[in-house]
């Protein structure tokens, strides 16, 4: 028995209006059947039954407001038994009569009664979420798990989240296989805990204990296997092409670190000849040769390859859609010689790793940025959906484009105007780790105010970057290039230049406000010694 949960049924809806139940106390309803009509305040929205059960309770009258994240409904799930189910049933002079085998039986079944099981409930893994991927399970059933430790990784549209344990037990049993989709409220796995398992193994010990000394049999030691002695690693994005094509993981040479299976090492593997057994090769060779003229047909050529988007790329798609379709870019390029930056960064490098940060330029970029913000707010705001109103955001909390095993994630660094350059430097490597390996929290990702894109770390110069919503301006960091510049004196010197390309909102950001913008920006970045007379 659980309650279902009204979901987020569309951006900024909290509560909406109760139209009509289509279902009633008591009556029995299927996966994805109509349950009730609600109206928000943009459209007439159709609630569908998250799986097949019994209503039980219905928690709002029509004509009620119900609210985003509350109970709607209560549902029994299909051959779930109800508390009254559950009551014992009085003893009657037959039970009395029953013979010593069947007594033991009743006994050892009301043992298995007592169900010290519990479901671990999904929880809210993040704002609107309502479903996600089951990517890899850690453990299987009857596994001893620890307290806090990994159970499950699933994956949501915002990022990869690791889901532990609620306490030490044993798993009992994982209600859904990998890449099944798995919804917030319902149960994830079962597992009994600690403390009540061990009077319950006792108890079973003490029963079966009378039976073993009747009936002594010689026992054969097995050897314990654990399921993580043979595990080949791979990302779950390389899992699903080897279930798609049938294959064996185990058999797939890996050529990564540890011997990771790469998605190359999976085609690699597709494109080799099929091994045959010798009875099939003498058969060939007994076969007189085909004519040259016939050609052969690879037996792979008609395939299409199909792959659903989720999790971070379908966000991804819907945020890049939305932007692009909602927001006019106005385009704005820049070069930069950061020739006495890398100098000044070379200096602080040592100083830098004795105290165990890795000093980059992208703190260097942050720090220059934030202190520009404080002179042209509006690179710094946001629009409300009205396009009436702008909201200049308190901090500067500039996000970081990553290209994740998850997909594109952009945390963001949280008050970089009151951070150290160590601070910033920390905090670019802790988001980018986490980022790469798909475990960014909810919390790094909200709250962005702007955006830096680093293409230049592959090798582009240019590009159109697209603004990330709902921020008003981003930009992307070109390589640095070694080329010749006339210095004042008129003679030709070796610099180190880098080309910026901006992208601003231009319902609000003009041409000359951006480019004031970002030569204010360059000032600080060409001439890093003059920061510290801005710096609080």
């Amino acid at each position: 028995m659980s309650d279902f949960i009204l979901p987020d049924i569309g951006e900024g809806i909290v509560e909406c209006e109760l139209v009509k139940w289509l279902v009633s106390e008591g009556d029995i309803i299927e996966e994805d059947q109509p349950v009730a009509e609600v109206m928000t305040d943009k459209a007439l929205v159709e609630i569908p039954a998250p799986y097949k059960g019994k209503v039980t309770r219905l928690y709002h009258k029509e004509g009620d407001i119900a609210k985003v994240h509350a109970p709607l409904f209560e549902l029994v799930e299909e051959g779930g038994d109800s508390q009254e189910d559950s009551t014992p049933e009085p003893k009657t002079p037959e039970t009395a009569n029953e013979t010593p085998a069947t007594q033991a039986q009743a006994s050892s079944s009301e043992a298995d009664g007592d169900d010290p099981t519990e479901d671990f409930i999904l929880p809210d893994i993040g704002e609107g979420i309502v479903e996600c991927e089951v990517v890899e399970w850690r453990v299987a059933e009857g596994d001893e798990i620890e307290e806090d430790q990994p159970v499950v990784d699933v994956m949501t549209d915002k990022a990869m989240v690791e889901i532990t344990a609620p306490e030490a037990g044993r798993v009992t049993k994982l209600y859904h296989k990998q890449q099944e989709m798995a919804r917030v409220h319902s149960p994830l796995f079962a597992f009994v805990p600690r403390e009540r398992d061990e009077p319950a193994q006792a108890r079973k010990t003490s029963q079966t204990a009378p039976e073993a000394e009747s009936k002594p049999t010689p026992t054969t030691a097995q050897p314990v296997v654990s399921r993580n002695q043979s595990r080949t690693p791979a990302s779950p994005a390389v899992r699903r092409i080897v279930r798609e094509h049938d294959l064996d993981l185990a058999d797939i040479t890996g050529s990564g670190k540890d011997g990771r299976v790469l998605k190359a090492d999976v085609l690699a593997h597709l494109d080799e000849p099929a091994t045959t057994s010798p009875a099939q090769q003498n058969a060939g060779e007994s076969q007189p040769a085909s004519s040259g003229g016939e050609r052969r047909r690879p037996s792979r050529e008609q395939e299409v390859r199909v792959e659903p988007i989720r999790g971070m790329k379908a966000a991804m798609a819907r945020s890049m859609v939305t932007s692009a379709t909602t927001i006019p870019h106005f385009i704005y390029s820049e070069d930069i010689d950061v020739t006495d930056l890398l100098r000044l960064r070379e200096q602080l490098k040592p100083e830098a790793e004795a105290s165990g940060s890795r000093l980059t330029l992208m703190p260097f970029f942050m720090k220059a940025m934030a202190l520009a913000v404080q002179e042209y707010p509006v690179l710094n705001s946001r629009l409300n959906d009205d396009v009436t109103e702008i909201h200049y955001q308190p901090q500067c909390n500039i996000g970081m484009a990553v290209d994740g095993k998850a997909g594109l994630m952009v945390p963001n660094i949280k008050g970089v105007e009151d951070l150290t350059l160590l601070g910033i430097a920390d905090e670019v490597a802790r988001l980018t780790e986490a980022a790469r390996s798909g475990r960014v929290s909810q919390e790094d990702l909200k709250g962005g105010t702007i955006t830096i894109s680093n293409i230049g770390a592959l090798g582009g110069t240019y590009a159109a970057p697209i603004i990330n919503p709902p921020e008003v301006a981003i930009v992307a960091l070109g390589r640095t290039q070694k080329l010749p510049r006339f210095d004042s004196n008129g003679q030709v010197v070796e610099r180190a230049i880098m080309t910026v390309s901006w992208a601003g909102d231009h319902r609000i950001i003009d041409g000359g406000t951006i480019a004031r913008f970002c030569n204010r920006w360059k000032g600080y970045l060409e001439s890093p010694q003059s920061m510290l007379l801005h710096l609080g």
